[in-house]
Parts: C-alpha cells; sequence; structure tokens
C-alpha cells in the first residue's frame, strides 16, 4: 500500500516500520510546510499521524480506510524538525478499528491522534 501513496512519498514521508496492527513513519518538516507564524502547518502534522494510522491498520491484510480521525497539537514543530509517528492498534473488531498514533521529535510528544479505521471489499 505505501509503495502506491504519492502524496506521503511526495511530503517525504518514510515508512520505518510496519506490522501486526503497528507502523512507524516519519517526516522531516521543511520550509514549505510552514505556516504563516513560521511554525510546521498543522495539516502536514495531522498527514503524517495519517499515514503511521493507515499502514498500521493495513498491516493486517484487507484493504482498510480510514472513518475518521482527530488530533491534538501539544507542541509547536519547526523547520528541521525530525517527527516520527508511532502507530499503535487498541481495538479490532468485525470491519472497524480504533488505533492511536503519537507524534515524537525526538523525546517530545508533540501531538496524539486517534483514528477510526473501516475495513472495505475490493472490487
Amino acid at each position: 500500500m505505501f509503495d502506491a501513496d504519492v502524496a506521503s512519498k511526495g511530503l517525504g514521508i518514510e515508512l520505518v516500520s510496519a506490522g501486526d496492527g503497528a507502523a512507524v513513519a516519519r517526516m522531516r518538516v521543511t520550509p514549505t510546510m510552514l505556516n504563516g507564524h513560521a511554525i510546521g502547518h498543522g495539516g502536514f502534522v495531522f498527514l503524517l499521524a495519517d499515514t503511521a494510522f493507515a499502514l498500521a491498520c493495513n498491516s493486517h491484510g484487507p484493504a482498510t480506510v480510514a472513518a475518521g480521525g482527530e488530533i491534538s497539537f501539544l507542541r509547536p514543530v519547526r523547520e528541521g524538525d525530525l517527527l516520527e509517528a508511532y502507530a499503535t492498534e487498541r481495538v479490532r473488531h468485525g470491519r472497524s478499528g480504533i488505533y492511536d498514533v503519537t507524534v515524537r521529535r525526538g523525546d517530545e510528544v508533540v501531538a496524539e491522534f486517534r483514528g477510526r479505521s473501516r475495513t472495505i471489499a475490493r472490487d
């Protein structure tokens, strides 16, 4: 799935690991990701977390998509920061799942994301 993810790869997101309902993805904050306050735009942090979430919920095999997601931004990120998103499966039941993603800059937590997944049928 990640091999075909043009959006994530276009932002320089790298797959660190994925399997058994967990995943790690990383991204360096570039100048084109800054908002008018010269800090990282939250949409890019969300996209990194969402990518790790997608990798984790698709690690089981069936095609799975986001049913929803929310994020809490805890600290600003800056140009040059290397962010890592750690996704963990909380629960999976039937076609639905819940995943938590912690976005870190080194040892600092900069954001927390919760995603809800839904397994879909492939055409």
